[in-house]
């Protein structure tokens, strides 16, 4: 798949736009067994054909109880597909990956409590996702405010292919994404309060018992953006420092790379935050966000790393490609990484909405425009599948795009 042509195109279904900042996870793509699993509004779980048409017979869920909920997280195995949400209960379920079946379901507002506001952020949220042997982890949150104050609510969970929860493992702060190899589960955290100040812990998949943790050290409540396992060892987007890390197993540091940190810009001093890191074909691959000031809400000036792919080997940086807008997520098969690039936070031009296919190796391969901004991405089996949501800049009153599935085949 070097290039990006002619793809399928279906619409999913009727979502409100995202204004010019960037909305809550509203969507999920997963690619399984040669067919495309989308997840959106009402908890709605959908299979398609490679030619984006829906697969016969297959029988995903939706959900009519009352309140805003999306289906957000999609984890895949043999046996399963692993849905998580964002709405009143949080909920997370397995289905059958042939059939879609519901198994079963879980509410994680057990552990993490109910949202004390109406408001979406405020809803309890499975923030992800993932299935290591026999055990599905999900990590699940919830935010309120009191005052000034932040206060996350947070849950690890080890489930059993019955859907019996084996062990919890809780946290005042907000767990962001998981990875997991080797009989470990590696969570982190991008805010943490006093009572947890540990920006990665690391599990045991079958207990949960803790095995190791790591910090960047660094003042305030950021601290990790994503996480990923390399080569025996773990890749970290940190937060507190802006630095990409490649820790061993335990926790020790292996190397160390200024991605987007403070720099004096046009006099202003600005930065930005490595929001995604993937193993791609043993590569650490970094992608940073939006620009921040230090001293200002709205900076002019522009961190010459922001919305940048960085592909680390060995701690030495092997190539960059800037995307322009603000990645949501990153998608990996062998080789290859696809991200779907959305609204530049500051700057709005449709140019950026996009996605980009670039390999471990070569850097850039291809972009492809998009009429809506790019939600989420998957890449599997020669499959890339991108999810489309509309936007509306809140300076034009017009809507660009549409709740779309768009897949490539090659």
């Amino acid at each position: 798949m070097p290039t990006l042509a002619d793809p399928a195109r279906r619409l999913l279904d009727d979502i409100p736009p995202a204004g010019s900042r960037h909305n809550w996870a509203r969507s999920a793509v997963a690619v399984v067994d040669g067919r495309i699993v989308t997840g959106g509004p009402g908890g709605r779980v959908t299979a398609h054909n490679p030619d984006a048409t829906p697969v016969d017979g297959w029988t995903g869920p939706g959900d009519s109880a009352a309140g805003e909920r999306y289906a957000v997280s999609l984890a895949t195995a043999a046996d399963r597909l692993v849905v998580g949400q964002r709405g009143p209960d949080g909920r997370v379920a397995a289905l059958s990956p042939t059939t879609g079946a519901v198994r079963w379901r879980y509410e994680t507002s057990a552990d993490v409590g109910t949202a004390t506001r109406e408001s979406l952020l405020f809803q309890p949220y499975v923030v992800d996702a993932t299935v290591a042997d026999d055990t599905t982890v999900v990590a699940a949150r919830r935010y309120e405010r009191d005052g000034d104050e932040r206060i996350w609510s947070s849950v690890v969970l080890g489930i059993d292919p019955d859907g019996a929860i084996r062990w919890r493992y809780h946290a005042r702060a907000s767990p962001i994404a998981l990875a997991a190899a080797d009989g470990r589960v590696v969570v982190a955290y991008n805010r943490c309060s006093a009572d947890h100040v540990h920006g990665l812990v690391v599990l045991d998949t079958d207990s949960g018992d803790l095995l190791a943790n790591w910090d960047p050290g660094t003042e305030g409540d950021r601290r990790v953006g994503d996480v990923a396992v390399l080569d025996g060892g773990i890749a970290v987007a940190s937060h507190g420092d802006k630095h990409g890390y490649l820790l061993d197993p335990d926790g020790g540091e292996r190397w160390r790379v200024d991605l987007a940190s403070e720099r004096s810009v046009d006099g202003e001093t600005v930065y930005a935050y490595p929001t995604h890191v993937a193993a791609v074909d043993g590569t650490a691959v970094f992608v940073t966000g939006n620009t921040f000031a230090a001293s200002t809400r709205d900076p002019d000036a522009r961190h010459p790393r922001e919305h940048t792919v960085v592909a680390v080997d060995g701690g030495d940086v092997a190539w960059t490609h800037e995307i322009g807008g603000f990645a949501r997520g990153l998608a990996v098969d062998g080789s290859l990484l696809a991200v779907p690039s959305a609204q530049h936070f500051r700057e709005r031009s449709a140019d950026t909405h996009a996605v980009h296919l670039l390999d471990s190796d070569r850097g850039h391969l291809d972009s492809q425009p998009i009429l809506g901004v790019a939600s989420a991405a998957a890449l599997g089996n020669g499959t890339l599948a991108v999810v489309e949501e509309p936007v509306e800049y809140h300076d034009e009153g017009v809507t660009r795009g549409a709740h779309r599935l768009h897949v490539w085949q090659g």
